[in-house]
């Protein structure tokens, strides 16, 4: 829990280089003025580049931490596995933050930086759960899903919406697409997450890890929704003539990154907890007697 509330920290501390314009401030990687121990002076955009490095190289140190004691401790083959790919990532996304600076800001890389940040994001989030006394102790409850498209379907498709979102949204941000295809597809997001959590409530609601999870995407996606229309009007239509990002765009921006961050996380283990309670049933025909569900 700790490691995931940290990388959210992270996430907001990236934002905020981004929103600020800040990412050039420290122009070298991995020093910091020719430095790997000094502290600069956390002046203008050093202080959040420099902010931003510190608790990146935080997160790392509870990374390694976590996945040698998920290691030794757990018995949960998996989960084991799940500890190291989490490490490897978070080392993938410390080269891309470093190869950004070496480059100069390009926007792939930028982007895909923005992108596995959330992704190790939802796997430390995925841990904390796995590793919760409710995931371990509680019976899971299970009711088959003969409907189609299954719900299941419809939280990978939610997951896959919101990735291609991450995506155009850091390539705006980044300098490196319009602004157009990012709210262009706002819209199918907010249908695809609506129709994902209004089934999971209507049908499932006596589930209660399905029901907490379908209720918490739907308020974190009215709020984004909120928030995506608020940083629009305060960076495009409010903003773009500004000669330097002004607090109204840094908040509206950095708090759309953050609850996005929160949204994509919680559709993540909506999408876990469904496979777990809700499995899909598929009709089989048997000789001599009626259709019956199966779990698939």
């Amino acid at each position: 829990m700790l490691t995931a509330c940290v990388t959210l920290v992270l996430i907001v501390a990236g934002a905020l280089v981004t929103s600020n314009d800040a990412g050039l401030s420290v122009p070298d990687w991995p020093t910091t003025f020719g430095s790997i121990y000094k502290m600069p002076h956390m002046v203008g955009g050093v202080k959040f580049e420099h902010g931003h490095r510190m608790v990146a190289e935080f997160v790392g140190l509870l990374t390694i931490v976590l996945a040698v004691w998920t290691w030794l401790a757990e018995k949960r083959r998996w989960l084991r596995i799940l500890s190291v790919a989490a490490l490897g990532t978070v080392i993938v996304q410390g080269i891309l933050g470093g190869l950004t600076v070496l480059f100069l800001l390009p926007p792939a890389i930028s982007s895909a930086h923005a992108a596995l940040a959330q992704t190790f994001f939802c796997i430390a989030v995925c841990i904390a759960m796995f590793t919760g006394p409710k995931w371990i102790e509680e019976p899971a409850a299970v009711e088959f899903d003969s409907r189609r498209p299954s719900l299941f379907t419809l939280t990978l498709l939610s997951i896959f919406v919101l990735y291609l979102q991450l995506i155009l949204g850091a390539m705006f941000r980044h300098k490196g697409m319009s602004w157009w295809p990012h709210v262009a597809h706002a819209g199918v997001v907010a249908v695809v997450l609506t129709w994902t959590a209004i089934r999971a409530l209507t049908v499932y609601s006596k589930i209660d890890a399905v029901r907490r999870s379908a209720m918490m995407l739907l308020s974190l996606l009215i709020a984004q929704l909120y928030l995506g229309f608020t940083a629009f009007l305060t960076r495009v239509a409010w903003g773009k003539e500004a000669l330097q990002p002004e607090l109204p765009m840094v908040i509206s921006t950095v708090a759309h990154v953050a609850v996005g961050a929160l949204l994509l996380a919680t559709t993540v283990i909506l999408a876990i907890q469904v496979w777990r309670h809700v499995p899909v049933a598929f009709e089989e025909r048997v000789p001599g007697t009626e259709r019956t569900p199966q779990a698939a």
